[in-house]
């Protein structure tokens, strides 16, 4: 849902978030406070302290998860960031093996780990940043495995060293497929519309206290919203990981490709 958001700045999307929030309840507010304040009487009675109590409890629990939630879209963010980091390391890894093959096997295996890095940086990544999972890489990996498992040693140098580039192929295997399914990484639609609601509701509560002046019941609902409106920004901006401003960028592939693949 909303996918568009994440062709906004982030600076803009956060302002545009909290004006929301605030415009929801100051909107809400100036518009219920006669019918509230005549419902709930003045701000000495008993209605505003309990109103406060109940405004408490559902603040612990909305917060409570909200935080949570938090939490997790962050600890994601930062999971699918290694499983990028651990790819990038396997390629290297990978790449230092073959160099050591002789010629002209060693070219052959170079430039085809050179030309799946430059399709993940030119091709595979503008997909993921849509959200889609690029299948164009498969065919690539299939070529060099064929070509890698072709290979048949000439003295004990040469068995030790393709054993060890077999194994490390496997790793970028397994870092390479952990990538992929982490793309569509993120919340439950359904969670998010808890998230929402109960954003909707947190803020809705602050309508029912009765205050005389309502610029203090303005400055009060209006901080409560703006803060909500923080937390929705985060959460919605670390939700997706290849996906806004806020995103993980190939920047490790390209530090890759130029400091090592195209080092001479």
């Amino acid at each position: 849902m909303f996918y568009w958001i994440y062709d906004i700045p982030n600076g803009l999307l956060a302002g545009l978030m909290c004006l929301v929030c605030l415009s929801y309840t100051w909107i809400g507010l100036l518009t219920l406070r006669p019918w509230i304040r005549k419902w709930l009487g003045s701000e000495q009675g008993g209605e505003n302290e309990f109103v406060s109590y109940f405004l408490s409890a559902y603040g612990v629990f909305y917060g409570l998860m909200l935080g949570l939630i938090a939490v997790a879209t962050y600890q994601n963010f930062s999971d699918v960031d290694g499983k990028v980091a651990r790819e990038v390391t396997s390629i290297a890894a990978l790449y230092r093996d073959v160099s050591s093959y002789p010629e002209p096997v060693r070219s052959s295996y170079q430039n085809h780990l050179r030309g799946y890095v430059h399709y993940v940086i030119d091709e595979a990544w503008p997909a993921q940043q849509r959200g889609i999972v690029p299948m164009g890489g498969s065919m690539r990996v299939t070529n060099f495995q064929k070509d890698l498992f072709a290979f048949e040693p000439k003295t004990k140098g040469e068995e030790i060293l393709h054993a060890e580039a077999l194994r490390q192929f496997n790793v970028f295997i397994e870092a390479r497929v952990a990538g992929k399914q982490s793309v569509g990484a993120s919340l439950p639609e359904e969670l998010w519309y808890v998230v929402v609601i109960g954003a909707a509701l947190n803020l809705a509560l602050i309508w029912m206290f009765s205050i005389d002046r309502v610029s203090i019941h303005l400055a009060l609902s209006g901080i409560l919203s703006l803060f909500v409106g923080l937390m929705l920004f985060f959460i919605a901006a670390m939700d997706n990981p290849f996906r806004g401003t806020l995103s993980i960028t190939p920047e490790a592939f390209q530090m890759l490709l130029d400091s090592t693949m195209n080092s001479r």
